[in-house]
């Protein structure tokens, strides 16, 4: 009787455990703050983590992969590189509307910095990788055209109706005559990111290669810094984009120049008081000593120098006379009479010494 009496206590005693159990994973209890903390669910992990689905672009993502980019995105600032793709864009909408002869409008989207691997792996295939080279920076850079656009272009310049969109043909590569169209859009573009560089600095882009695989595109380090430029070309119901992906080390050489704040900035310069200061400087008076002789003596013999004493310098008649402007001799010339006049004929200028 004892024993099953146990038993039943036994019994008793475990059922009460495991009801203290369920209290503890009772999600009341840790958003009332009995235990001072909280389980995350799946949707916060990733969101913390970086990896939500409602975060698809770099530049919105959170947590550790935006601490990760964050250093990328900030990595520096040039302003004047939004004024030079501005002016590309109405260049390019000029020129590719007298290229394929119809009402072309070209769009600015978003200029970004990214790491070179990582938008290389980005890119959408098919595409076309045209390899450009900077002639006065000695560097390349990288133009993205994408699928469609290539098709649009190679319809309207072989003629097609406006009212029909391209036909896009999946499976097969790039075939001669269609490359060759591309080319030719591709050379008008770079011409006109040249001009768009002009007022910052003269520069050459001209077309190296043409690749249509990512790796045989690589123009730096897949961990290098480079500034990207997304661009829509609209033709009515055709239309694709354009990618300008340009490093960091190719636009080194005008680093100084892009980090202006506005074209022609001078960092505090005035031109007109730069000028006034100059002029005024030209009319100022300049005093000019002609030393006949120089002599070193003691202290002594110049205390007791007497009236009528005589001074003996070494200056022969033939020798040179020096000209100073204060203590800094400039001229050297031979010493003569004009009129009633001691003059001096200017005839070596003396450089100045280094200190």
């Amino acid at each position: 009787m004892s024993d099953t009496q146990l038993t039943e206590d036994e019994v008793n005693e475990s059922q009460e455990s495991e009801a203290s159990l369920n209290d503890l994973d009772d999600p009341d209890d840790f958003e009332s703050g009995d235990t001072g903390a909280r389980i995350l669910n799946q949707a916060e992990i990733d969101s913390l983590l970086g990896f939500d689905d409602d975060f698809s672009d770099m530049e919105d993502s959170s947590g550790v992969m935006a601490l990760i980019n964050s250093a990328l995105v900030n990595y520096e600032r040039l302003p004047m590189l939004d004024v030079v793709f501005d002016r590309l864009v109405r260049l390019m909408s000029t020129s590719l509307r007298n290229l394929t002869s119809d009402n072309v409008d070209v769009s600015l989207d978003q200029v970004s910095t990214v790491r070179f691997g990582d938008y290389m792996n980005s890119i959408p295939l098919p595409a076309m990788l045209s390899v450009f080279k900077a002639e006065e920076w000695d560097n390349f850079g990288l133009m993205v055209t994408d699928s469609p656009l290539i098709y649009s272009i190679v319809d309207v310049l072989l003629g097609g109706r406006k009212g029909n969109p391209a036909v896009r043909v999946e499976g097969r590569p790039y075939t001669t005559i269609e490359t060759k169209l591309v080319e030719r859009m591709v050379n008008v573009s770079l011409n006109d990111l040249s001009s768009a560089f002009d007022p910052l600095s003269p520069v050459s882009f001209t077309l190296d290669r043409m690749e249509t695989n990512p790796r045989f595109s690589t123009i730096t380090q897949s961990g290098n810094a480079c500034v990207l430029a997304r661009m829509r070309v609209d033709m009515g119901d055709r239309g694709g984009r354009v990618e300008i992906l340009i490093p960091y080390a190719t636009l080194e050489p005008i680093r100084e120049l892009l980090l202006q704040m506005f074209m022609g900035e001078k960092f505090g310069r005035d031109s007109i008081w730069e000028n006034h200061l100059t002029h005024e400087l030209h009319q100022t008076d300049v005093y000019l000593q002609a030393v006949l002789g120089e002599l070193t003596i003691g202290l002594k013999d110049l205390l007791n120098f007497r009236v009528g004493d005589t001074l003996y310098f070494n200056t022969k008649p033939t020798d040179k006379i020096e000209l100073r402007c204060g203590d800094v001799p400039i001229f050297k010339g031979p010493m003569g009479q004009k009129e009633q006049n001691i003059a001096v004929k200017i005839e070596n200028y003396i450089p100045r010494k280094k200190e």
